[in-house]
């Protein structure tokens, strides 16, 4: 039950992330990238340096990973120096949330700091593991596991302007015009990445690996040259994954800090116990 609860907040911890963020990104020279229409290129070069520079955002999103999991997340985060920020996810529906859910936990703070981020389980979560409220993964140790370098990687690297990034490997990105997202006018960007084109090297492997072979972004860009929502869509060997994220009050103050030692496990120590004690 310890090894399954830790991956399982392993997973949604990533989970809640990615999709207030991005799955990827490209540091590839412009001129390497697909040809795109050139009339929308200038101005998601432009949205992508603003949300960037812009460091700080509150984040609100939605995530469903076919039969297996649903969550919400909802926080703030800060992206200038590492990733950094604090998200509540909820589990709303899947396979796994019910494993949760039997475990007695419905949601979890997740902080994120730039060596580790720390799961709050709740209260008859810590009643079963000790009385400890937190559960550490310093991204170190998450690499000497199986699969555990790109989760630490992907939440040392993930930040929201890379939805933009990702938007300018696509061959077909295109305008589709003028709406309102949060009360705010926004123009609408859409195109369909394909795997071949991603030139981001691991992430490519990443979407090798789970036999996708497209993503679908949509990008919804202010008047302020910032991203203030996006969704992406892609298909995999677990089923389809839809991610939706509205982002707002740019700039807002993210101050994280480290929950208390005393109330704190380490996820290492779980795992240990759960060699010798699977129950």
């Amino acid at each position: 039950m310890k090894r399954t609860t830790v991956w399982l907040t392993t997973a949604a911890a990533l989970t809640g992330l990615a999709a207030c963020t991005s799955s990827g990104s490209s540091d590839e020279p412009e001129d390497k990238r697909p040809a795109s229409a050139p009339a929308a290129l200038p101005a998601l070069r432009t949205a992508e340096h603003s949300t960037k520079r812009a460091a700080t955002a509150r984040v609100r999103s939605t995530t469903v990973m076919g039969t297996q999991l649903s969550l919400t997340a909802d926080g703030v985060l800060a992206w200038r120096d590492g990733l950094s920020g604090s998200l509540t996810l909820d589990y709303t529906g899947g396979t796994a949330a019910e494993t949760m859910r039997g475990l007695g936990v419905t949601s979890m703070e997740a902080r994120y700091l730039s060596d580790a981020y720390y799961a709050r389980m709740g209260d008859t979560f810590a009643a079963k593991m000790g009385g400890k409220h937190w559960l550490r993964y310093a991204y170190d140790d998450l690499k000497t596991l199986g699969g555990g370098a790109d989760l630490a990687d992907q939440m040392r690297s993930t930040t929201p302007n890379q939805s933009v990034r990702l938007l300018l490997d696509s061959g077909d990105v295109r305008e589709l015009g003028r709406e309102t997202v949060g009360g705010q006018a926004a123009t609408h960007y859409a195109g369909t990445v394909r795997v071949e084109d991603v030139t981001d090297t691991e992430l490519r492997r990443r979407l090798q690996d789970a036999d996708v072979t497209a993503e679908t972004v949509d990008i919804w860009i202010n008047e302020k040259n910032l991203l203030v929502k996006k969704v992406e869509k892609t298909s995999t060997t677990n089923g389809r994954v839809t991610q939706t994220a509205h982002y707002s009050d740019y700039g807002v103050k993210v101050a994280v800090q480290k929950p208390p030692a005393a109330d704190t496990e380490d996820f290492k120590t779980l795992l240990s116990q759960s060699s010798t004690n699977p129950t």
